[in-house]
């Protein structure tokens, strides 16, 4: 099963939908901005605080930026 095909799966199994491929790609860049900006662990965190707080990854990825250029 390649990554799309087991975030849909489990998209499923939590009652949403899996991230459009222009989330997905944003996604990848906010948890690249955090791994680089910090350590690697930060990365999935990043995204998941990101979801928990109700922000769009568009708006995250700006954050996250921000972050890294205060850095």
């Amino acid at each position: 099963m390649n990554a799309r095909d087991w975030l849909a799966a489990y998209a499923g199994k939590l009652g949403t939908t899996a991230p459009s491929t222009e989330e997905f790609k944003t996604l990848l860049d906010v948890a690249a901005e955090a791994a680089h900006s910090s350590d690697r662990v930060a990365a999935p965190v990043a995204c998941w605080l990101a979801a928990r707080a109700g922000v769009e990854p568009a708006e995250a990825l700006k954050l996250a930026r921000e972050l890294g250029a205060d850095g």
